[in-house]
């Protein structure tokens, strides 16, 4: 070995990764973060693997729009101005269906009052019910906000491609020390939202997202919520 070869240091060792087992068994929707930044070169690597998600012909129909510093701060600023003026939530696409049923409403329900319990909000209390609905224009604290556009044109299954990418881009980013929330939110408030970010009419927001370091001890960050096992989803044919 040259004497210059020597004098090389050796690379920093890489952080152990998360196993992709454990980092889908423990993904969940966080909603409250710590105020940790979050580097843009670690966003870039995140959505880079993140690519690697499949889609149909390899046509990768996502667009992500990633917003951080005094851009998040503004757009949270007039999100949460309007909804506390109460101005009217409008859906750019239904993502909901139109009539709850069985066995979804349920879920839905469950769900809901699971979070309210942890963070002692109860029945009929439509004051704290909305406030904490008003976390999401504040990305529940997180210092990254990612925005997944998807092109007007484009069929159902572009639509299966991008969820997809999503779910890639949430397990991946476990694998960095980090946690997200999915948010149809923004979906109600397009038109704000677009704005900001300079989307073409072209464009659609498919849903948001919140991404950074959890703060575990938030009673939010801390309520079960089930699945429905394997067996009562699923058909086995020829087994």
């Amino acid at each position: 070995m040259s004497d210059s070869m020597k004098d090389v240091p050796p690379p920093a060792p890489l952080p152990r990764p998360l196993p992709v087992l454990d980092a889908v068994a423990g993904r969940r929707s966080v909603r409250a973060f710590l105020p940790t930044p979050v580097e843009r070169e670690t966003v870039l690597r995140i959505l880079d693997l993140a690519a690697r998600a499949p889609s149909g012909s390899n046509i990768q129909p996502w667009k992500v729009h990633a917003i951080a510093g005094e851009a998040r701060a503004a757009l949270s600023a007039e999100l949460l101005a309007a909804h506390e003026a109460g101005d009217p939530e409008v859906p750019e696409y239904p993502y909901y269906p139109e009539h709850w049923r069985e066995p979804y409403l349920a879920r839905r329900r469950a769900v809901g009052w699971a979070l309210y319990g942890a963070l002692g909000i109860g029945k009929g209390d439509r004051e704290r019910m909305a406030r904490q609905h008003g976390r999401n224009w504040l990305f529940f604290g997180a210092p990254v906000g990612l925005f997944f556009t998807i092109d007007r044109d484009m069929g159902k299954g572009a639509w299966l491609d991008l969820g997809m990418f999503m779910q890639t881009v949430m397990i991946v980013a476990r694998g960095f020390g980090l946690e997200t929330c999915p948010q149809a939110a923004f979906c109600y408030r397009h038109a704000i939202t677009a704005r900001h970010l300079g989307l073409p009419d072209t464009e659609i927001i498919a849903s948001g997202m919140s991404l950074g370091h959890a703060d575990w001890s938030a009673p939010e960050n801390n309520f079960p919520t089930e699945r429905e096992p394997a067996e009562g989803f699923t058909r086995f044919v020829g087994f």
